[in-house]
Parts: C-alpha cells; sequence; structure tokens
C-alpha cells in the first residue's frame, strides 16, 4: 500500500496506518511474537528461515516485536509466550529475549524505536525506518538500532541459558541475580546510583546500537519523524 492509500485510510477511519515489515534472515524458524496497546495479527505468527510478513498498525501504536525459538509441542525454548501457541493474543514473551519496541506518534509525528537487551538476548535483530520519513541528521536519526553479534556464543556462564545445541539465551545480570544494583531500583533507581556496571558493559560492547541495562536511554534510544500521519514504516530483521 502506498503512504498516500495509507494516509487516506487513516481520514476514513479505519486506520492501520503504520506498517512493520518483519524479515526473518535465520537459518531455522522464528516464531513471531507481538505485544501492544492493541494486538495486531492475534499477538503473534511463524516464519520460516528466509520469510517475511508486514504487520500494520494503527496511529500511537506503542510495544514490541520479539522472536521466539525451539517451538515445539506447549513450549517455546526462548520467548515463550505461554503454551508454545502460534499467536501470543496478548501475552508477553518470557526473559530472556531480545526486544524491538516503538511508540508511533509521540507529541505529534515522531516516533521513538530501539531494541533491547535489558531482558537479555535469545536472537540478533536490528529495527529501521523503512519510509515516510522527514530527512534529518545524527546518530540517533532514523538510523539502524540493533544487535548483530551473536551473544549466546560469548554469554557469561552465570547468564546462559542452555537448550537444544547449547547455549539458546543470555540473561541480564537483572534477572540471572536479581539484585538492586543490577536492576537499578529501590537504592540505586536513578543513573546516577546505577551508572554502568560489568555486565551491561559487556552487552554494549557486543552491541553498541541497542540497550544494555535499564538506564542506557542516551544511547540507545533512536527517533524519526514522519512526513504525515500514519506514514511511517520500519523494517525488523533477526539476524541481520
Amino acid at each position: 500500500m502506498m503512504i498516500r492509500e495509507i494516509f487516506l485510510v487513516c481520514l476514513l477511519g479505519a486506520c492501520t496506518c503504520h506498517q512493520l515489515h518483519i524479515a526473518n534472515r535465520c537459518s531455522h524458524t522464528v516464531w513471531v511474537g507481538i505485544l501492544g496497546n492493541s494486538i495486531p495479527d492475534g499477538g503473534g505468527y511463524m516464519l520460516s528461515a528466509g520469510s517475511s510478513r508486514t504487520t500494520n498498525v494503527p496511529n500511537h501504536w506503542s510495544g514490541r516485536v520479539w522472536g521466539r525459538t525451539g517451538c515445539y509441542g506447549n513450549k517455546c525454548e526462548t520467548g515463550d509466550c505461554g503454551g508454545g501457541k502460534i499467536q501470543c493474543n496478548g501475552a508477553g514473551g518470557a526473559p530472556p529475549a531480545t526486544l524491538a519496541e516503538i511508540t508511533f506518534d509521540a507529541g505529534g509525528l515522531r516516533d521513538y524505536y530501539d531494541v533491547s537487551l535489558v531482558d537479555g538476548y535469545n536472537l540478533q535483530m536490528s529495527m529501521s525506518p523503512r519510509d515516510g520519513y522527514r530527512s534529518g541528521s545524527g546518530h540517533y536519526y532514523c538510523s539502524r538500532a540493533g544487535c548483530n553479534t551473536d551473544l549466546n556464543k560469548n554469554c557469561p556462564n552465570e547468564l546462559a541459558v542452555y537448550g537444544t545445541g547449547g547455549v539458546v539465551a543470555c540473561m541480564s545480570a537483572c534477572l540471572a541475580f536479581n539484585l538492586d544494583k543490577y536492576c537499578c531500583r529501590d537504592s540505586y533507581n536513578t543513573p546516577q546510583k546505577c551508572p554502568p556496571f560489568s555486565y551491561s558493559q559487556t552487552f554494549k560492547d557486543a552491541c553498541p546500537e541497542a540497550y544494555s541495562y535499564a538506564y542506557d536511554d542516551q544511547a540507545s534510544t533512536f527517533t524519526c519523524v514522519g512526513n504525515s500521519v500514519g506514514s511511517t514504516s520500519y523494517d525488523i530483521i533477526f539476524c541481520g
């Protein structure tokens, strides 16, 4: 659908205005999970290796996309949303899982997006604008967010999650140890009191364009301004 057609659909009130073009470039199947202030496509679907699918979301949509792996029987090895379901239907994914997060039309035509490892990592993942945005400059303006490094290969032993074939995910320090100093809570609940630490720095060194821990906002949040209401669309790519 062309941008002008999307805009007309919005004016008519049947708005599925923004688009997420989700592609699987991994060598294995990925089961997509989607969660937000509305639930498009039943909250998920299966993408075989090399396949892609477009998900439409309304104006002001805010949510996340993640990949589930090893989904057989009634459970996924990573990112499971309960019962091994193809459609998550409003259920979130079990951490650790790499997340692509976006808020459309925040304060006008501005989108905010990031790829987060705050809850840990399971898959390489990237997110970048495709079209419908205004030109601009700056490292965090309409640029690619993501993690291109396979953290599972270098995950510290104490953070590693094992499954079929070895390490299938890498926990965050907060998830692994549940300590305030890693979770940035209670007496550590400000950026000053919760600066980067050794585990978060390991994630940041491997994936500089991804959120490494709770207060990594300044070096992880990307933004893009649309040409008009509902014009922007994004690519979300697993293993790419």
